[in-house]
């Protein structure tokens, strides 16, 4: 017998195929949900345990922390190198060698110094010579710092011409002084034979010797600007990347600092707020020393080398000029020569705009007042002038000029009195003329030691500027390093004991 559901009264009978479906429990549902995919790609890499990722943010931690101190050390490893090169190397050894030019101008004036004054070996005359030996003896030692300096073919081969080129005038002054000692003859003109080796003596000084020397003192100066650009760039270069590396360690640290307090529910962890704070300073230490470092050799290369090598070009070109005066007397038939020549250099050390020496003359007595930023004139002096910024250099600068106004109106003297048949006169008066000059020389020279005395400082301040920096780094950099495993230790040794 087969039991019919019965329909309840007034509706349609409920068969079983129209009966709702049963519900599940909520817990059978969430069972049978499908699992979450696989990571793949870059996510399979990433750490997916708690421990894993402490692990692997404290790694990060520490390899920034190396990369840090590498790209510190490289830094400083490179200004070390560039101070060294400019202020105890190189730098030292190319002015000596600039040294060179004037040595050899010195060495042509002194012996038209010693055929125009003419007389007996004892007198002025004497001492012309015995000046001619020792800035030959300058020279040669210089020559021979030149010659160790040289460290490419070119500069070599030009160091040895020069010494070969310096045998030939020797040669030449020597039977000059030895024909002109046997006339005896009055300060002034020597004979026509004297003459004849003179001028050929003083050609190859002026188209062979200077040029060359010039070039060498180019070529050797290129090697500390090389140095100072490269090193420079790079100690520049290094304080960017310990900005940059410092950064990603401090937001390493800082994100490490964050996943612990919130997984681990502390609001602060002691040992990586210390190693932040370590990290922060060192990096702000670091970027603070190489931007000093770099400001020194800028300050050795330009207020120092630069100026001190311009200027003691500056020196030899005033020299040379003082030195044409000589020529002008000695030669009446080069004289007009001579007297363009001074004019040119005089032109190269303070360049005012004449049309020949007369008019530049009275440009110079008119005044060579300037200010900061305005300098109406150009020339070495001009560029001194353009750059002199502290006061102990503006000072002698201003004595420069002061004597270089006294050199020239003394010039305009001695050639109005030959243009006047007045040559006797003006050959005599050439011992006040030198007095004059020597003063202007020794203004020249006070001014390049106030320079020595920037470019002495500036090496001086690089040099201590990195003093004990190869001890901080591996110091500073095992402190962090330390903190931060004191730091990360305790929370894993919590999470294993909860496991």
């Amino acid at each position: 017998m087969t039991a019919v559901q019965q329909a309840p009264a007034g509706g349609a009978p409920v068969t079983p195929a129209s009966a709702p479906p049963e519900r599940l429990p909520e817990s059978s549902v969430r069972l049978r949900r499908t699992p979450a995919p696989a990571p793949t790609g870059l996510a399979r890499a990433l750490p997916h345990t708690v421990a894993g990722r402490v692990r692997a943010l404290t790694a990060l931690a520490v390899v920034l922390l190396l990369v840090l101190l590498a790209v510190a050390w490289a830094a400083i490893v490179n200004a070390r190198e560039g101070v060294r090169v400019i202020g105890e190397d190189a730098g030292p050894q190319v002015v000596a060698t600039g040294d060179l030019y004037f040595q050899l101008t010195a060495m042509d004036a002194q012996l038209a110094n010693a055929l125009l004054i003419g007389g007996p070996q004892n007198g002025p005359r004497g001492r012309a010579l015995a000046a001619y030996d020792q800035s030959r003896a300058k020279a040669g030692d210089a020559l021979l710092k030149a010659a160790k300096l040289a460290d490419e073919t070119t500069e070599d081969n030009t160091a040895r011409e020069l010494v070969y080129a310096l045998g030939r005038y020797e040669r030449l002054a020597g039977q000059a002084i030895l024909i002109d000692e046997g006339s005896a003859h009055a300060p002034g003109p020597p004979s026509e034979d004297v003459l004849k080796l003179y001028r050929e003596a003083t050609d190859l000084m002026k188209l062979d010797l200077l040029p060359k020397a010039y070039n060498l003192t180019l070529d050797n100066g290129t090697l500390v600007r090389h140095t100072y650009e490269d090193k420079r760039s790079a100690v520049l270069t290094g304080r960017t990347w310990i900005l940059v590396t410092g950064l990603a360690l401090l937001a390493s640290l800082a994100g490490l600092q964050l996943f612990l307090a919130v997984r681990y529910r502390r609001l602060l962890n002691p040992a990586l707020a210390l190693a932040t704070l370590g990290t922060l300073v060192l990096v702000a230490a670091g970027s603070v020393m190489l931007s000093a470092q770099a400001d020194h050799l800028r300050k050795a290369k330009e207020d120092g080398f630069d100026s001190i090598l311009a200027l003691s070009r500056t020196r030899a070109i005033s020299n040379s000029a003082n030195a044409d005066e000589t020529r002008f007397l000695l030669d009446p038939k080069r004289a007009d020569s001579y007297e363009q020549v001074f004019l040119s250099k005089s032109q190269t050390v303070l360049y005012l705009k004449a049309g020949n020496l007369n008019e530049y003359n009275q440009a110079v007595q008119k005044g060579l007042a300037f200010e900061s930023g305005r300098v109406p004139f150009l020339g070495f002096l001009g560029a001194e002038a353009a750059r002199s910024g502290d006061p102990e250099q503006r000072q002698a600068l201003v004595k420069v000029l002061d004597e270089f106004k006294r050199f020239q109106q003394n010039d305009r003297q001695m050639r109005n009195l030959v243009n006047g048949g007045q040559r006797d006169q003006a050959v005599a008066g050439r011992d006040t003329a030198a007095a004059d000059y020597v003063r202007y020389d020794g203004a020249l020279q006070r001014l390049i030691g106030t320079h020595w005395t920037s470019f002495n400082k500036a090496v001086d301040d690089g040099e201590g500027g990195t003093s004990g920096w190869y001890g901080v780094l591996p110091v500073a950099g095992l402190v962090i390093a330390g903190l931060v495993v004191i730091g990360v230790r305790p929370r894993l040794a919590e999470y294993r004991w909860s496991k």
